[in-house]
């Protein structure tokens, strides 16, 4: 694999396949399957082979012309290439139904995170353990996210408090959020956020089945 230092030159649609492309090597793998051709992963994908040829070309050289990519060690590069080896620490902020649930979600130690931290306002939820982690009230947040050397942080709580919360784990010094309130937050140039809005991907559902319905 090559280390491209001009992270400029490769696009962002490229980017956002790389996880598309890490999960389904994943998928493959626990098939059973050792190698996989372009065509193959392609058609699993609804990609083109040429598409998913450029986009690792991007990074470097993979695979053997004739033969395909060796799933492992396909699985190894895209993995480093996202950093998914860098053990990131997470946090949750906000234990309720979605941090709850959040907080279970299995694939995160497979991923390479680790649930480090959970935080809530609520006295009846601090101080519970989930996975093993302890919930901690969100007035202790800088303290214990300096202490466990948390690089992200989630943000699980309603609307109203979401840039509170954003500016807490600023503050605490994390480097990237992922935000599930229905908002938009401010936070420096320095703090990449990934925003998840429910009710856009549901709203753009309804949208295209209306449109079917109206068809038929």
């Amino acid at each position: 694999m090559k280390d491209n230092n001009d992270k400029n030159v490769i696009s962002k649609a490229t980017i956002d396949r790389l996880p598309l492309y890490f999960r389904t090597l994943r998928l493959s793998q626990e098939e059973g399957m050792e190698i996989i051709s372009s065509e193959e992963l392609g058609h699993r994908l609804g990609i083109t082979p040429e598409q998913i040829r450029k986009d690792l070309a991007s990074f470097g050289q993979f695979g053997k012309k004739g033969v395909g990519y060796y799933i492992r060690e396909l699985i190894v590069n895209v993995g480093k290439i996202l950093g998914l080896d860098n053990n990131w620490h997470i946090a949750v902020v906000g234990v309720g139904h979605l941090g709850w649930a959040l907080a279970h979600y299995r694939n995160f130690d497979s991923l390479g995170f680790k649930l480090t931290a959970l935080f809530d306002v609520d006295p009846n939820k601090i101080g519970q353990c989930i996975k093993g982690v302890q919930v901690s009230s969100l007035d202790c947040l800088e303290e214990v996210m300096t202490e466990q050397t948390i690089h992200i942080g989630i943000i699980a709580v309603p609307e109203i408090y979401a840039q509170e919360v954003a500016d807490k784990l600023v503050a605490a010094g994390v480097r990237g959020i992922w935000n599930f309130a229905p908002m938009k937050i401010q936070v420096p140039d320095t703090v990449r956020v990934i925003n998840e809005d429910l009710s856009v991907g549901l709203s753009s559902l309804s949208f295209y089945l209306a449109r079917q319905t109206q068809v038929e």
